[in-house]
Order: structure tokens, then sequence, then C-alpha cells
């Protein structure tokens, strides 16, 4: 027999259909921790000694998949050992939407003693966890589906009645990054070199070689692809997107404003942004979200409608707040400089998916998608110092600690976080991811997990 998903289609969600029941095998897995039961996101780790393999985050602790392989496999439909024992997540990421939910009312199933149950046997802690990348990523992709960031730049650099470029209201922007410098929570990141205008106000003067002045963070999410590969030539369409996105991560697109400025035309950003995008450790399925679904901050898309194919029938989002903070060398503890939503993206995550393969470019299990700078209206919800310190214009505080910035120093930790909450529903949480900046010409090592590199 095997299991059954007990999460239909609607707002309902294992915890509210009952009172929530912490764990009996997990007692720190309470409604407030942010790996509740109605979480159970899927990651890498590996203890001293041992090869990364597949993980469930399960408050304190971790659910190594690789000691229940067996039960899993006969219990449910489609599970291959591989896919709970490997060091990615590829090959789970790779089965069809119906194969994820049966493991996870498995998983559901064991934690709250529904069936046999967890024993310590199952459970490391995340305290003796080292976290690895979640998936070998083929491809990455960003994309820029924030009205409210596209409006703030374009305002910027065109003016309040040019924000928004011709085609944007009709399509959702985005570029292809470089997969290979997609780092994990953690990882130091170094303060690139390259080409900078040497005139800000005449670009014909040239450019100069030098460190990034401008270093700036993107508060951003991203989603895995999922499910078998698309064929090249086929597109996915609106009412497959879903079963073919695994989970989403919270993203930090690093990016160097004042190389972006020089290189920009006409292709857009190149080394930029190439030299680091991060991201959190854990993937949360769109079933651990399904509780938060919620509107757009947009609400509608009908001025302009979208062309047919990007008409998304339950057009909306997901309410996650987000959250940035800086720590300099200097202070005591981080400030809070950016509050943001993930509601605040005006092309949702199916949009995005479905543009992407309208042309017939074949999708793969492990591609990474990112959302694009996440802000909202209020100027302490904009998603990047850009946006903060209105390119420059005005100083951003550090709250208590008397420091202010206009762009990132050598030694700021920036550190972004993602969590939904919701009363009678236990919470979800992202994790973190956190990288410290290192001057130009440091040298990294890796830092014992693949994905962080470190001075």
């Amino acid at each position: 027999t095997f299991w059954t998903y007990p999460i239909t289609t609607t707002s309902t969600s294992i915890s509210a259909m009952s009172a929530y029941t912490t764990p009996p095998a997990c007692p720190s897995a309470t409604a407030d921790h942010p790996f509740s039961v109605q979480n159970l996101p899927f990651g890498i780790f590996s203890t001293a000694g041992t090869s990364p393999r597949v993980g469930v985050a399960l408050g304190d602790y971790i659910i190594d998949l690789s000691t229940l392989k067996d039960t899993l496999c006969a219990g449910v439909e489609g599970l291959q050992a591989v896919d709970v024992t490997s060091g990615s997540l590829n090959s789970l990421m790779g089965r069809e939407r119906k194969v994820w939910k049966g493991l996870r009312a498995a998983l559901t199933a064991l934690a709250t003693g529904a069936t046999s149950g967890l024993t310590a046997d199952n459970l490391v802690a995340q305290s003796d966890a080292t976290m690895h990348l979640p998936a070998d990523i083929g491809d990455y992709t960003d994309f820029y589906s924030s009205r409210e960031h596209a409006t703030n730049v374009g305002t910027m650099f065109r003016g309040p009645d040019n924000a928004l470029q011709p085609n944007w209201l009709h399509l959702p922007v985005g570029y292809h990054g470089r997969a290979s410098s997609v780092y994990l929570d953690g990882c130091d990141v170094v303060r690139p070199t390259g080409q900078l205008q040497k005139n800000k106000d005449n670009p014909k003067e040239g450019s100069v070689w030098g460190p990034c002045k401008l270093l700036d963070f993107e508060l951003e999410m991203a989603f895995f692809c999922g499910g078998p590969p698309s064929a090249p030539g086929a597109s996915i369409s609106m009412a497959d997107a879903e079963d073919r996105i695994f989970g989403l991560v919270v993203m930090n697109d690093w990016s160097a404003r004042d190389v972006q400025k020089w290189e920009y035309v006409p292709l857009g950003p190149f080394c930029a942004k190439n030299f680091a995008t991060a991201i959190s450790p854990w993937v949360v399925t769109l079933d651990a979200l399904e509780p938060f679904r919620c509107e757009t901050s947009a609400k509608v898309q009908n001025d302009p409608t979208p062309l047919p194919y990007l008409q998304d029938p339950s057009y909306g989002s997901y309410d996650i707040d987000l959250e940035v903070t800086i720590k300099g060398t200097g202070m005591k503890a981080p400030e809070v400089v950016s509050k943001s939503n993930f509601k605040n993206l005006y092309w949702n995550v199916k949009q995005q998916l479905v543009h992407h393969s309208s042309t017939g470019c074949n999708m793969r299990p492990g591609d990474l998608l990112g959302s694009g700078t996440i802000s909202g209206t209020p100027q302490d919800s904009f998603g990047s110092m850009l946006e903060l310190c209105w390119k420059g214009t005005r100083e951003v505080n550090l709250g208590s600690s008397g420091e202010v910035r206009k762009f990132l120093r050598d030694g700021d930790v920036v550190a972004m976080t993602g969590v939904c909450k919701k009363e009678g529903v236990g919470t979800v949480g992202f994790g973190k991811v956190e990288n410290e900046v290192k001057p130009a010409g440091t040298q990294l090592r890796e830092g014992g997990a693949k994905g962080v590199w470190k001075a």
C-alpha cells in the first residue's frame, strides 16, 4: 500500500487539519520553529567522515533519508534508492511530482508518529552537520520581475515617465547567468575587479581597471526546476508549471554596479553578475508553501493583459517575509536594512518558467531560476543598496550601530532570511544565506563543503 498525500490543492495544510502536534521523536519541531512538520525542506548534508547525502530538516535535526531508504522506497511509488541517498537532489528532482508528494506524505506520517515513527538512528543534529549545495546546477537564469524594483531602477536612470521599458509589462524579462559561481550560505565573496567607466559623466573617455567600488546585494528567491527533462522544442504550459517546480530557496544576486554601468549596453549584465550568486541550503517545496498562497502586490494583470500562454488562472504568489541584515567589522550585531515579501513580484514563478520554455528551451531538473530583486513600495522594503541609497544620493543607517552605508564595504556580512507564518499552520522557514565580503584579490579555498569557499 502506498501512502496517500494528505494536502489538497486548497489552502488546507497538514497542521490545519487539527491542532499542531509536535513530532514525538523531535520535540524541538514546535509550531513556531522554522523547520516545523509543515515544512520538511530537502537539502544535502554530511557529518564527519561521511559522504554528502539527502536530508530533511525537522526542528533542530535532520532526518537522514539514507537510513530510511528501504522503508521509503517500499512505501512511495516511483521512488528509487538513489533519490534519497545520493550527494545531490537532482535524481529526486527528476521524478514526477506525485513521487515528491508521496515522499512528503511518508515523512509526515513518520514524523508525527502516524506510522512506525522516527528513532534516534534516523536523526542527525543540525549542529553536527555540514550543508552542501542542494543540486548540481546545470543552468542558471535570473529574472527582473518585481515591478516596484524595475520602477525604482528605471526612475533613477531614465526618469519616472520612462521607468519601465515598453516590453516589461508584456513578458518576464531575464538573462542567463553563470551556474559555476552559484555558491552556498557561508561562502566568502571576493570584491570583484573589472573595467570601470573613467568619467561617470562622459563614457566616451573610456575605462580604467580596478576593484569594484559599488558592491551591492540583491534580495531574491529562486526555484529549482523538477520533473523529467523536457525535450528540445517542447514548451511547458501554465497548467503543468507547478508540477515542474521542485522548490524554492533564498538567493543573493551579488552585483557590481559600477562594472555593470560600463558593460551592460547593449546585451545586459555580464561580469557585473558572474562572480557570485549565493543561495540558502534548504529547498522548500510548493506543497509546504500551499497554505501561504496570497495575492501579488499587483493583485491583477489587466493593463495590459498578458498573452494567452502567460495568463495564470490562479494568478498569485506566496506570503514569504524576507529580511536583509548587514554586520560591519566594527558592529556588535547585525542590523536590518530591508524587509520585503515574495508577493512583491509582478511575474510569478509559474509565468517565469512558462516563458523561459516558450521558445522550446529544454528545462532540466536542477536548473535554477532567480526571481529578480524583490522590492516593495516603502523605502525600507527596497531589495538592494542601489535603491536604498538611491544611486548614492542618501546614506543608509545601520540601526543603532551609528554606521552608515551607500554600498558594501570589505568585511561586511550580508544575511538574508525568509519565513512564512500563519495562525493554525506550522512555521515554514528557509534558513539563511549569509556571506562575508573579502577584499579584491583575496584567494579562496574550498571550505569542506560543496559550494562553500573561504579565505
